[in-house]
């Protein structure tokens, strides 16, 4: 078996499964590791309640090549019509279902 990297830890659940499939949908294989600690949140310490994307190592720069070109680090957004502060992985804002818009906040 192949050895393993970590890419990216995540502390949204929705985050990690969004990008663990664009990166299936590349080919990649992806591991989520950490997924079941998050029952655990306010019992656990905050430091392992981060879900990690696990990649081979023979694809790990195909991966983070990838991730850079979905933006994956990009700041959270502010919804023009509500205000409301969005992650960036929000194509619509959640408060009002505005679409994304590129103001950063």
């Amino acid at each position: 078996m192949e050895e393993q990297t970590r890419l990216v830890a995540a502390g949204n659940l929705l985050e990690a499964h969004t990008w663990k499939g664009m990166l299936e949908s590349s080919g990649i294989q992806v591991e989520l590791k950490g997924e079941a600690l998050l029952g655990g949140v306010g019992e656990l310490p905050t430091g392992i309640q981060n879900v990690e994307l696990w990649v081979a190592e023979s694809q790990y720069e195909i991966a983070k090549k990838q991730m850079a070109s979905l933006n994956a680090q990009c700041p959270q957004w502010k919804c023009v019509n509500c205000h409301e502060i969005n992650e960036s992985s929000f194509e619509l804002c959640w408060n009002c279902s505005a679409e994304r818009s590129e103001k950063y906040s």
